[in-house]
């Protein structure tokens, strides 16, 4: 199989090497390896940064759209609670999904690796 491009292979899930279904072994957690190419994911570090930056930025949003609402309408409390809580977790598990998949296809597509210092420039 062709390597995936890479909107497909960041939505989808798809492994960056192959583009077979196998990035995910559940709703946000990567897989140890490709089943199919046998590609080690566990290589790739992607960091807690999807999910700060999701919380903070979709958190921002609702809060917008929550303080609106509350100036516009002025509804109960709950809700407040059954609209904005089912829409953020739904929101933020999603995007980490979409995101940390994206972060991972450019770290292979660009050959990102962590820095190996072998000391040579100390005096």
């Amino acid at each position: 199989m062709a390597e995936p491009r890479f909107p497909e292979a960041a939505l989808f899930g798809l492994c960056p090497r192959c583009g077979s279904r196998t990035l995910f072994d559940g709703v946000a957690k990567f897989a140890d390896r490709c089943g199919s190419c046998g590609l080690d994911y566990s290589r790739f570090n992607v960091g807690d940064g999807p999910a700060a930056f999701l919380t903070l930025g979709i958190g921002g949003f609702i809060t917008v759209l929550a303080v609106w609402l509350e100036l516009a309408v002025a509804p109960p409390f709950w809700v407040h609670i059954a609209l904005w809580l089912p829409l953020l977790i739904v929101l933020v598990v999603g995007g980490l999904r979409v995101t940390k998949a994206a972060l991972l296809v450019r770290e292979f597509a660009s050959r990102a690796e962590e820095h190996r210092h072998d000391g040579s420039d100390l005096s």
